[in-house]
């Protein structure tokens, strides 16, 4: 890869298009699969609620004897349902990934090939300014974080 002899300040890399073409088509790729992982782990959060909330109603019914054991399980599936927010986190991962690898690609193509006649320049939006949209890594039964 020979730099770019240009009279700008600024050192430039030349990189052969189907090199670039083949790193945009890669980054494209990832984030279409963290989209699918992000619609996979949502639509398993569904499911666990449902079945956490029914667990939790059967539970509470009052024809069952309270026992050590009983309060047991239901303080268990309190704490699961907390721990439930990991989805949350998870996809908001998910999505500030997404949107930097989806910059790049788009970044990548027109900085390195341009544009053609008539081409629309793609929409993405800016990438995020802050590294990690989640700063919470552990969660404790009855405390509750805005993100």
């Amino acid at each position: 890869m020979q730099p770019n002899q240009t009279t700008s300040s600024v050192p430039a890399v030349q990189l052969p298009v189907m090199l670039v073409a083949e790193v945009q088509d890669s980054l494209l790729v990832v984030v279409h699969d963290l989209n699918r992982l992000d619609g996979l782990l949502a639509h398993t959060m569904t499911n666990l609620m449902e079945r956490f909330t029914s667990a939790s109603a059967n539970l509470a019914d009052p024809a069952l004897v309270a026992s050590k054991e009983l309060d047991a399980v239901r303080s268990a599936l309190r704490a699961a349902v907390t721990e439930l927010q990991f989805q949350d986190m998870a996809s908001q991962l998910i999505v500030h990934t997404s949107k930097i690898l989806q910059g790049c690609a788009y970044r990548l193509a027109s900085e390195s090939m341009g544009l053609e006649d008539g081409e629309a320049v793609p929409f993405v939006e800016d990438v995020p300014e802050r590294p990690n949209p989640v700063t919470q890594d552990e969660m404790y039964a009855g405390s509750v974080e805005l993100f």
